[in-house]
């Protein structure tokens, strides 16, 4: 505790660089916090101080900053999770059979660049035309759901409503109590299996 006039307590992290350096920056943690901004230095060009501090990139809340964020996570909630498939998951050799080493790279490096090229290609094909047809599709759905589907159960809601309560008391007064007393009377049974 520090009295007035006596300095407070400074603690001073003094751990080698090269541990420092393998820490996780604050900013990589949360999308909310930005690395640290340096001050324009002397002797450099505007447009370099520029894009060191911000200005020259698109903000994360700009379109750019969409953009960009859709180009390096296109899964964001993880809907297409069972699709990481490698080829270890694939093609697996136990110990008691074994290809040549080579055979098993090139199937390796093979596979790898069928998989990845030949989704390329059938998406470059069919991506545009089947988000086309997916786009209309959800925007029919989306337009019967709110316009057509909502409106009519809201209906029946209302007008049913003299049927929930009908029904509710017919439970209370007639099958509630019915259920109650064959409950309480087939409680009491017990049954003992003995051997003979």
């Amino acid at each position: 505790m520090a009295r007035e006039g006596t300095p407070a307590e400074t603690r001073l992290n003094l751990e080698p660089l090269e541990e420092q350096a393998e820490e996780v920056p604050l900013w990589s943690l949360s999308p909310h916090l930005q690395p640290p901004r340096r001050a324009p230095t002397e002797g450099r060009g505007g447009a370099e101080d520029a894009v060191e501090l911000g200005q020259g990139e698109p903000s994360a809340e700009g379109a750019g900053g969409e953009a960009r964020r859709l180009r390096e996570n296109r899964d964001p909630k993880a809907v297409n999770s069972c699709l990481k498939v490698a080829f270890e998951d694939v093609i697996a050799e136990p110990a008691s059979v074994r290809s040549f080493d080579r055979v098993w790279v090139w199937s390796h490096a093979l596979f790898e660049v069928s998989r990845v090229w030949c989704y390329r290609l059938i998406s470059l094909l069919l991506a545009v035309p089947v988000s086309l047809v997916a786009g209309l599709l959800m925007a029919l759905l989306s337009c019967l759901h709110i316009w057509l589907i909502m409106p009519c159960l809201q209906l029946c809601v209302i007008n049913m409503r003299w049927v929930q309560v009908l029904w509710a008391s017919v439970l209370n007064i007639a099958i509630g109590p019915f259920f109650t007393s064959m409950g309480k009377c087939c409680g009491s049974i017990s049954i003992r299996i003995a051997r003979d």
